[in-house]
């Protein structure tokens, strides 16, 4: 029987090392992994499902032996040059880069909402925005039973998701308040001339930023019209009302997202509850106790979209409030690809 081989690329990144973390709990049926950065990582020494790899540079020539699946962890560019390459070889990918997601001929997934796209690849595979990902599995539950009218975005964005100088700008904002901070008591908290920043145009510690990637001429930023077009992408429904507003917030893992959804039919609140709690990947905190609602620190470190504040929207005659949290870095990224990858070694 031919072996399996799986690559891995970009496994020193935040999202890779994720990535093989989900991978050691996972136990999948692979026989060899190949674990790939760029040059300034090729030689390290990473442990792995009991073993030493030794990290390889990824090169125009990585997938001239045969690879069956790769997951690329490395970032837009080098996604577009050597994505294509390991495709020709025969090797799918699952891209969690930003790079082929709105492509027509690239499929866009979230194996609980559309897995039958899975099969449609030509050699790529791409993995939705983390935002996108965690929203898109309560809305399929809603619109298979009530269909999907209009939805408003409104999001609480982690710092992991800008990477490490993300993380960094917080931990460094934090640590520098604390040292100074009788000095900081009697200035502005904010100034920016009291932090290092590495990532974010404004200290990110104790200041809410609604702005996550760059402006477009609409006004709205990348952020905000990727979680527009793939929604509307994995959906499939092309011409769907959305609108969002994200917002980058001094927390450091998992989203949060307040999802004010406009339905096509009327519901009982209860059932629509209990619609989302059958549904593949929700965990439903939503109970009579005033602390009964998910939070970032809960749901870190799990695979699962979290819901609650479930309620109905009274401005509108059929309309539902939702609070979803989601670890941004697993089901947002690693996971969600790791369950793209064991929807493909089942078929």
């Amino acid at each position: 029987m031919k072996k399996v081989r799986v690559a891995v690329v970009g496994v020193t990144g935040v999202v890779g090392r994720t990535v093989l973390k989900v991978l050691e709990e996972e136990k999948l049926p692979i026989d060899e992994y190949i674990l790939m950065a760029s040059a300034r990582s090729a030689g390290k020494k990473i442990k792995f499902i009991g073993n030493e790899y030794e990290v390889q540079e990824l090169t125009e020539h990585s997938f001239d032996e045969h690879i069956d699946y790769a997951i690329f962890s490395a970032g837009g560019a080098t996604s577009k040059q050597f994505s294509p390459i390991a495709a020709k070889h025969g090797c799918v990918v699952i891209d969690n880069s930003n790079a082929f997601r709105m492509d027509k001929d690239v499929p866009l997934v979230v194996p609980e909402v559309n897995p039958e796209e899975i099969t449609n690849n030509k050699g790529i595979i791409a993995n939705p925005n983390c935002s996108t990902i965690q929203a898109v599995v309560p809305l399929k539950a809603l619109d298979d039973k009530y269909i999907i009218k209009r939805i408003v975005y409104s999001t609480y964005q982690a710092v992991s998701g800008a990477g490490r100088y993300g993380v960094e700008d917080l931990e460094n904002g934090t640590e520098n308040y604390r040292e100074k901070k009788d000095e900081f008591d009697n200035i502005n908290i904010a100034g920016s001339e009291q932090y290092d920043l590495k990532k974010f145009p404004y200290p990110i510690f104790n200041n809410c930023l609604p702005h996550i990637d760059v402006f477009e001429e609409n006004g709205y930023t990348r952020e905000e019209m990727k979680m527009v077009n793939e929604t509307r992408k994995i959906l499939k429904h092309a011409d769907l009302p959305v609108t969002a507003t994200a917002v980058r917030v001094p927390i450091f893992n998992s989203h949060c997202e307040s999802v004010n959804v406009e339905l096509e039919k009327d519901f009982e609140l209860e059932e629509l509850k209990q619609t989302l709690r059958n549904f593949e990947g929700i965990v439903v905190i939503d109970g009579k106790d005033e602390k009964s609602y998910p939070i970032s620190t809960e749901v870190s470190g799990h695979n699962e979209v979290y819901v609650g504040r479930i309620r109905r929207d009274e401005s509108v005659k059929s309309g539902v409030n939702l609070w979803i949290v989601a670890d941004n870095i697993r089901k947002g990224a690693a996971t969600n690809a790791i369950q793209i990858l064991k929807k493909l070694l089942e078929k």
